[in-house]
């Protein structure tokens, strides 16, 4: 997949970066530790520049965050907690969990989704609680899009810094996703085990 990446950024430029960085978030498998590091080699080779690769990377990454952010919206609260009362322990949440949660989200919205773009498999959920809260479209947006620039920048000028060592980058980050993935599903293991109706 790297070589395929690195061929589709030289060939494609911003316009690739973009696309990948959309898809980065619409299917997962494709890692912005490596397509944004990539895209800031290139740039340190002279074939692009690091401030519109880290502005395509950005656009991409807010872009792909829409599809979820109008699933949770198609979601919504009063079908998230139908669900939650037919499903609660493999969702882990009782009704009044969700009605909490998303005061909480309310008040905290942009801190959430600005924060969460800059946390690696958190980074994509967090579009569907803006969703389901109907978080302002543009509010969202801008969140996303500060976020997202700030990852993608210091993804980019880590590659540029590092140059043909890019790799680099996703070799420290993808164990730390790999750990962050594990503690997400440990925790949601343990409250699936723990789960009843009456706490």
């Amino acid at each position: 997949m790297h070589e395929w990446i690195a061929d589709f950024i030289a060939g494609g430029g911003y316009l690739a970066v973009l696309a990948l960085m959309v898809l980065e978030n619409v299917f997962p498998p494709i890692p912005s530790e490596i397509v944004m590091p990539l895209a800031g080699y290139e740039a340190a080779r002279g074939a692009l520049s690091l401030p519109l690769v880290v502005a395509a990377g950005a656009a991409g990454s807010a872009l792909g965050g829409i599809p979820w952010y109008l699933a949770g919206r198609w979601l919504g609260e009063r079908r998230l907690e139908r669900w939650t009362a037919r499903h609660g322990r493999w969702l882990t949440l009782r009704p009044r969990d969700v009605a909490a949660a998303q005061e909480w989200f309310r008040r905290h919205c942009g801190k959430a989704v600005l924060l969460g773009r800059l946390i690696p498999a958190v980074r994509t959920l967090i579009s569907v609680p803006a969703g389901v809260t109907r978080m302002s479209p543009g509010r969202f947006l801008a969140y996303s899009l500060l976020g997202s620039a700030l990852w993608s920048g210091v993804l980019a000028a880590a590659g540029h810094a590092l140059g043909e060592r890019h790799e680099l980058v996703a070799r420290w980050l993808g164990p730390a996703t790999n750990v962050i993935l594990g503690l997400i599903l440990l925790v949601y293991l343990y409250r699936v085990v723990r789960w009843s109706p009456q706490r």
